[in-house]
């Protein structure tokens, strides 16, 4: 799946997009299933809940800002992540026999999805070895500057696993100090509507917000290699939700 050059970009950068993985039928599919589960979940949602996954968690009418565990709860979902070409590429830069441990759905809706500050994902997740982990963006939009892509801090998956901390409020926005992230410019990763973006575990990264009219729906994967494991992740996951993929 991956050519030599790409590999050695994401050793060299610790990042690596990939145009078109996914066909328009694939991501269309997956988009009418995201409507279908937006109205399931709205019907049953707690207010514990509406803080954790809605825009404005006053409001029940309020937006999605993100969804947990599409993989595990979600038929369509779970056939992105066993895409043979998917596979084949997470398998090249980390290895063969990969979990998807964890998934999400960011919605970032139109002109009020906030930005993400500057993390690392093996800050939140804690693997046993940090080369095992790794991240799959997928673009259910285009994600373009102006509706909130994802920049990363190029190379900086050679630093080790930095503290996070997080606004008292926001427990679960945990970033790195900004006086360690600016070590580091961040370069923005565009993706096309079906491409993939893949960041290693340590690389810095963040999102936007949405200044279009347009939603920037992305449905992320995080693998890890079957030989590893989380040892002290930052946030609780649930290790029933885990979908072993080969």
């Amino acid at each position: 799946m991956l050519e030599a050059e790409q590999l050695d970009a994401f050793g060299r950068d610790g990042q690596l997009t990939v145009p078109d993985l996914f066909g328009a039928e694939q991501i269309d599919g997956a988009l009418a299933d995201l409507a279908e589960w937006d109205a399931e979940f709205r019907a049953t949602i707690t207010d514990q809940e509406r803080q954790w996954y809605l825009e404005d968690p006053s409001d029940p009418a309020s937006p999605f800002r993100k969804l947990d565990n599409p993989v595990f709860h979600r038929a369509a979902f779970r056939g992105l992540a066993t895409t043979p070409a998917l596979v084949e590429a997470v398998e090249q830069l980390i290895g063969k026999g990969v979990t998807l441990f964890f998934s999400q759905l960011f919605c970032k809706p139109p002109e009020v999805g906030g930005p993400k500050p500057v993390h690392q994902d093996n800050f939140y997740f804690a693997p046993s070895d940090t080369d095992a982990l790794l991240t799959t963006w997928i673009a259910l939009d285009a994600a373009t500057e102006e509706n909130g892509c994802l920049y990363y801090g190029h190379g900086s998956h050679r630093e080790q696993v930095l503290e996070h901390t997080a606004p008292e409020a926001e427990p679960f926005n945990l970033q790195v100090p900004a006086a360690i992230a600016a070590k580091y410019p961040m370069t923005p990763a565009p993706v096309p509507r079906g491409g993939v973006s893949f960041h290693h575990g340590n690389t810095l990264h963040q999102s936007s917000a949405n200044r279009s009219a347009q939603p920037r729906r992305a449905v992320t994967f995080h693998f890890l290699r079957n030989d590893s494991k989380l040892v002290d992740p930052a946030l609780p996951y649930d290790p029933a939700h885990a979908v072993k993929i080969s």
